[in-house]
Formats: C-alpha cells, structure tokens, sequence
C-alpha cells in the first residue's frame, strides 16, 4: 500500500500485489515523483512495465464520503491518464479535475472504525 496523491478533495492509494513489483513498476513515479533511477530500473528491467494485474488504485472523495476501488482495465486507464496528465506538469487543481471524472463510479461509503 503506498499513498501517491492526497490533497484537501482528493486520496489515491496504490495496493500493489503483483509478484514481480518493482520501485519502478509504481505509479508514484507518474505522480510526480519520478527519478534518474527510477528510469534506470525501467531500462535495465523489462518486465518493471508490466500491467497492473493484481492490484489497483483505491481512490477516496474526502468531501463526498464515498470510494472507488479500481482494478484491471480500468485501473490501467486510470494509470495511463495520470501519467498523461503528468507530462503537462499540472496543478493540484488540475489533478483533482482528472481525478473527480471518476467521482461518478464512487458508490462505497467511506466509514471509520
């Protein structure tokens, strides 16, 4: 489980269980927080850009209560939208947008214990 992105409307966590998981494999990188490493990792181990097969990105509305757990195809969308929207260096506001197209789909409430 690792945090990728959390602002006042938004929380994205990344559960990744797939067996060859690699530093590199990690969406934190297409969050922004990508190094010279990281993209060495890539380089050196093909397999490092293998789909998302066994887990997926829980994502929160802090405002809305609610959550959306996605996996599979979807969650590989998710993932390719992030990292477009990466490469045009976005704001916080901008991220939120791309992140909210999904606050449609959110149907389980977020409850604490």
């Amino acid at each position: 489980m690792q945090m990728l992105y959390n602002s006042d409307s938004f929380a994205v966590v990344l559960f990744d269980v797939a067996e060859a998981a690699s530093p590199a494999t990690s969406p934190a990188t297409a969050l922004g927080a990508a190094t010279d490493a990281d993209a060495d990792a890539q380089t050196l181990n093909p397999a490092a850009t293998a789909t998302l097969t066994h887990g997926g990105y829980e994502i929160v509305d802090k405002f809305a209560r609610k959550e959306i757990f996605l996996q599979g195809a979807m969650a590989e969308s998710f993932k390719v939208g992030v990292e477009a929207l990466i490469e045009t260096r976005p704001s916080e506001e901008e991220i939120d947008d791309y992140i909210e197209r999904f606050a449609s789909l959110m149907q389980q409430p977020v409850v604490l214990h």
